[in-house]
C-alpha cells in the first residue's frame, strides 16, 4: 500500500504579508534607533556668560560652573580658521558622509603593517561625535566599540546638520588647552581678539591645538607646537589659500604666551542680565566698546578721588537720546586700590533717595498746566506744613525768586510750595507715567516730601526720564496725543526684555514745556573749571541738574545735550552719609568728564509752533497790567495761565514823593501817582535784604490812614505759626518739653510788635520779631499788634508729639 506523503503547503499571500510587516518593523526600529543616536541637546556642559558690545566685541565674561571658559556656540566659523582646521584634521570633510572610507582603509592597512595603532581615521564629524559622548569633561575609552558608535553617530550628525553647522559645533566644544573650551574662548584667552580678527598664524595655532591641547603650555612643548603650526601654514600656502608674503609674515609671528585675562569692562551689567535671564548666556548689548572703556576709566579715576573722602561707590550711564540705547553702563566703580565693600552691587539698578533730582519734571508740568510762568516770582520764605519745615540747602531765604532761577538754584522751599499748588498725587501720577518703577507706595505715603527725596528711584529710571525730557524738547511734526515715554534699550536682541516697558498712557509734557525746562537747566551753575563755560565758544551746552539726599547719603548729577544724556550717582551703597557728599561736589565732575568724551551736538532749535508769546511784568514775571513795565515771555502754546500781576499797585504820594497819602489827608490835585512793586511782608522781608534795587513802599505821612487794612494785612505777616493751624512743640534730649518760637515780619524794620497769647500779653519784640513761649497742647490764638494799632490774629492747635513722622500732605 502506497503511503501518502504530506503535501507541503505553499506560502500564500497572508504569509508574505506577515514577513513584509516584520521586515518593515525591523527597518523602522533600526531607523528610529539610528535617528535617536543624537541626544537633545547635543551638549549639556555649563556655559560661560558673555556680554558683547554693539559691534560684537567682548566686554565681560563669567567662567562656567565647572570652571571652564566655554562660550556659547558660534553661528559661523571664520573662514581662515575653518580652512586651517579642515586641512589639518580632515581634508575630505566636505565630500564624505561622516565616515571617510578612504582614510579608514588606509588606517587599517597602516595599523596592520605596524602591528599597532598608528592611524585612527577619525573624521571631524567623528571627533565631534566623540565630544558629544564625553561626560563631565571625560572622553569615552578608545576601542573598536567606541569607534563603531562614533562612526554611526557621525553618520547621524551628517544627516541632521549642514557642514557649516558641524564645523561650528566642533569649534565651539573642542578643547584648546587648560580650562579653555571652544574657539571663541581660545581666541580671547590666548590672543585677546575675536576669532574673525585672528591672523593666519593664530588660526593655524588654534587649529592644531584640539588634537594636542597640552602643546599650548609653556615649556618643552613649545617647539613641537611651532613645528605643527608652521607645517600647516606651508601646506595652506602650497594649496594657494594664502600668498607667499602672508606665509613669511605668519611664520615670523611668535607663539602664544601665557593666557590673557578676559575683558571685564561691564561686569555689573552682565551680572544683572544673568540674574534677569538665567537661561541666556550670550548678551549682545547696545554698549559702545570704546566709550564703555573710557567711562570705566573715568569712573575709576573719580572713584579713587572720592574714596579718599569716604565715598566708596560711583555709577554712571550714557544714553543716546534718539535711539534710547545705552552706550555706557558702569554699575559701580571698582578700583583695585580700594578695600571697600559693596563694589559688586549694581548701583544703576539700586533704588536711592532722589533728593532734588525730580524738580525739573514738576517745573515742566506746571508750565503746561497753566500754573507757572518761567520768570514768575515764587515765594522763598519760612514754610511749615503739618510739622514739615523744608529748608534750602544753604539754609537761607530769598523772599521771592523767579521760577526758572529757583529750579536752576535747586531751591527746596519754592519747590515744596509749588508741589502743594500742583498736588502731590497729580505729580505722583506724572512720575508713574514717566516709568519710575520704584514708587510702590500710594501718593499719601510720600506727600510733599516727594519733591525732596521722600521717594527712591534708580539711576536707570532717572536717566531714562531725563533722556525723554531731552528728546521731547526737539521740534517735530506729530499728530495726536503726546507719545508714551521711550524705555532705555540695553540689548540688541528683540527677545531680551529691554527693562521697563513703555507706559500705556502718554506723558503729559509738551514740546514747549520740555524746551523751556531744558533752557532753565542750562543755567545751573557748573563746578570747578566748568564754572566759566559761557566765556568759551567751544563749550558744550548741557542742561543738567543735581540732587542731594537728606543726610548727605546720595549725590546725583544728570545732564543732557540734544543728542546724549549722562547720569551719575555717587555715595556709599551702605547708605552711610559723608560730609561733602553732594551732587555738585561728588557726581558733577564725572558728568562733565563723560560729556567731554562724547561728540558735540548743536543746541535745540526754538520750537516756535509749540510756544506762544505773552506779555509779562519785567520784575515779577506775571501777566502784565498797566502798572508794570511789560516784556515778552515764551510759554507752552497750550498754557492757560491767566493771573495778572498781584504785586503791582497804584500808590499815591505827596509832592515830595517821600510819603504816601490819601484823599483824607491830601488834595487829589497835589498827589503824585506811581506804580509800585509791593511784595507781601514776609517775602519783602527776605527779598529786600538781597536786592538793593528793591524799593520799599514809602511810609504813610503822619495823619494819613492810607490803604493799609486796620487788621494789619499788607503790613504784618506771620511766619510761624503758619497757616496750617497745627504745630508741634519739640522735645529735648532729656525728654522735656521744649518751647515754641513764634515769628512775624513788619514792613517797617524799626517797628515794635506787641504779642498776645490767648488774650494775655506775652511780650514785645523790635527789629527781629521772634518770641519764645511755653505752650500746652490744645487750641490757642496768637495776636500781634504794631505801634499804630494794626493787628494780625491767627488761631492754631498745639499737638502732642507722638509716634513716627507723618509725610506732609
Amino acid at each position: 500500500m502506497r503511503r501518502n506523503r504530506p503535501i507541503p503547503q505553499a506560502s500564500g499571500p497572508r504569509s508574505w504579508r506577515s514577513r513584509r510587516w516584520i521586515a518593515l518593523a525591523v527597518l523602522v526600529a533600526a531607523g528610529v534607533g539610528f535617528w535617536s543616536l543624537t541626544p537633545r541637546p547635543l551638549f549639556k556642559s555649563p556655559l560661560s556668560a558673555v556680554l558683547e558690545a554693539r559691534d560684537g566685541e567682548l566686554l565681560s565674561a563669567r567662567i562656567a560652573a565647572d570652571g571652564q571658559w566655554r562660550f556659547p556656540e558660534m553661528q559661523q566659523v571664520p573662514p581662515r580658521f575653518a580652512q586651517a582646521l579642515v586641512r589639518y584634521e580632515d581634508h575630505r570633510f566636505e565630500s564624505h558622509p561622516g565616515v571617510d572610507v578612504v582614510a579608514l582603509g588606509r588606517a587599517v592597512r597602516d595599523n596592520w603593517r605596524a602591528r599597532r595603532v598608528v592611524s585612527g581615521a577619525s573624521t571631524l564629524t567623528m571627533q565631534l561625535a566623540r565630544l558629544v559622548r564625553s561626560r563631565d569633561g571625560k572622553a569615552p575609552r578608545r576601542n573598536l566599540w567606541s569607534k563603531g558608535v562614533e562612526a554611526l553617530l557621525a553618520l547621524r550628525l551628517e544627516a541632521g546638520y549642514s557642514k557649516q553647522e558641524l564645523l561650528a559645533l566642533y569649534a565651539g566644544h573642542a578643547p584648546f588647552g587648560g580650562n579653555v573650551v571652544g574657539l571663541e574662548a581660545a581666541a580671547w584667552r590666548y590672543f585677546g581678539r575675536p576669532p574673525d580678527q585672528l591672523s593666519w598664524a593664530e588660526c593655524a595655532t588654534l587649529a592644531v591645538l584640539p588634537n594636542s591641547p597640552s602643546l599650548v603650555n609653556p615649556g618643552r612643548n613649545r617647539e613641537a607646537l611651532r613645528q605643527k603650526r608652521d607645517r600647516l601654514l606651508r601646506v595652506l600656502a602650497r594649496e594657494g589659500r594664502m600668498a607667499e608674503v602672508d606665509l613669511q609674515l605668519a611664520l615670523a609671528e611668535p607663539l602664544v604666551q601665557a593666557p590673557l585675562a578676559l575683558p571685564d569692562d561691564a561686569p555689573h551689567l552682565l551680572d544683572t542680565l544673568r540674574a534677569r535671564h538665567p537661561r541666556q548666556f550670550r548678551f549682545h548689548s547696545t554698549l559702545d566698546a570704546t566709550l564703555q572703556r573710557q567711562a570705566v576709566q573715568l569712573t575709576r579715576e573719580r572713584g579713587e578721588e572720592l574714596d579718599a573722602n569716604g565715598i566708596g561707590n560711583v555709577a554712571a550711564l550714557v544714553v543716546d537720546n534718539r535711539s534710547f540705547e545705552v552706550l555706557a553702563y558702569v554699575g559701580n566703580a571698582a578700583w583695585q586700590s580700594s578695600g571697600r565693600r559693596s563694589l559688586a552691587v549694581d548701583i544703576v539698578q539700586r533704588p536711592r533717595s532722589t533728593g532734588s533730582i525730580l524738580k525739573p519734571f514738576l517745573y515742566a508740568a506746571m508750565l503746561d498746566s497753566g500754573q507757572l510762568l518761567p520768570r514768575m516770582l515764587v515765594p522763598d520764605i519760612p514754610t511749615q506744613f503739618r510739622g514739615f519745615a523744608p529748608e534750602n540747602f544753604d539754609r537761607q531765604f530769598r523772599g521771592a525768586v523767579p521760577a526758572d532761577e529757583a529750579l536752576a538754584q535747586s531751591l527746596n522751599v519754592p519747590a515744596v510750595r509749588l508741589l502743594r499748588d500742583y498736588g502731590y498725587a497729580r505729580f505722583y501720577d506724572l512720575l508713574q507715567a514717566l516709568q519710575f518703577s520704584t514708587l510702590t507706595q500710594p501718593p499719601d505715603h510720600y506727600g510733599l516730601s516727594l519733591i525732596l527725596g521722600g521717594a527712591e528711584a534708580t539711576l536707570w529710571d532717572v536717566t531714562q526720564a531725563y533722556a525723554n525730557l531731552a528728546d521731547r524738547a526737539r521740534l517735530r511734526q506729530e499728530a495726536g496725543p503726546p507719545p508714551a515715554p521711550h524705555p532705555l534699550v540695553w540689548m540688541r536682541e528683540a527677545e531680551v526684555a529691554q527693562g521697563p516697558k513703555a507706559a500705556a498712557r502718554p506723558v503729559p509734557l509738551s514740546i514747549g514745556a520740555a524746551w523751556l525746562t531744558q533752557s532753565a537747566l542750562l543755567e545751573v551753575k557748573r563746578p570747578d573749571e566748568e564754572a566759566n563755560w559761557k566765556q568759551f565758544a567751544s563749550s558744550r551746552r548741557i542742561a543738567w541738574k543735581t540732587g542731594t539726599s537728606w543726610g548727605l547719603r546720595d549725590g546725583w548729577a544728570v545732564g543732557s545735550t540734544t543728542r546724549f544724556t549722562v547720569g551719575v550717582w555717587a555715595g556709599n551703597a551702605s547708605g552711610t552719609g559723608v560730609p561733602g557728599l553732594t551732587g555738585s561736589l561728588a557726581a558733577a565732575p564725572l558728568l562733565f568728564a563723560l560729556h567731554n568724551r562724547l561728540p558735540a551736538a548743536d543746541w535745540y532749535v526754538e520750537p516756535a509752533p509749540a510756544l506762544r508769546r505773552v506779555s509779562v511784568c519785567a520784575d515779577d514775571g506775571f501777566l502784565a497790567s498797566d502798572l508794570c513795565t511789560a516784556v515778552d515771555a515764551l510759554v507752552p502754546v497750550q498754557s492757560h495761565f491767566d493771573r495778572q500781576t498781584p504785586y503791582h499797585r497804584a500808590v499815591h504820594l505827596d509832592a515830595t514823593g517821600r510819603f504816601r497819602v490819601d484823599a483824607g489827608c491830601e488834595r487829589v490835585s497835589a498827589m503824585r501817582h506811581a506804580a509800585w512793586l509791593v511784595l507781601p511782608p514776609a517775602m519783602e522781608h527776605f527779598y529786600r535784604a538781597r536786592r538793593s534795587d528793591y524799593r520799599p513802599l514809602p511810609p504813610l505821612r503822619p495823619g494819613c490812614r492810607g490803604e493799609d487794612a486796620a487788621d494789619g494785612r499788607g503790613t504784618l505777616e506771620f511766619i510761624y505759626p503758619g497757616p496750617g493751624g497745627k504745630i508741634y512743640v519739640p522735645v529735648d534730649l532729656d525728654n522735656r518739653k521744649g518751647h515754641a518760637v513764634f515769628e512775624a515780619v513788619h514792613r517797617d524794620p524799626a517797628a515794635t510788635l506787641f504779642w498776645h497769647l490767648d488774650d494775655e500779653f506775652a511780650g514785645q519784640t523790635s527789629h527781629v520779631h521772634q518770641l519764645t513761649v511755653d505752650i500746652a497742647p490744645g487750641m490757642h490764638v496768637v495776636t500781634v499788634v504794631d505801634g499804630a494799632g494794626r493787628r494780625l490774629t491767627r488761631g492754631f492747635e498745639v499737638l502732642a508729639r507722638g509716634g513716627g513722622y507723618t509725610a506732609p500732605k
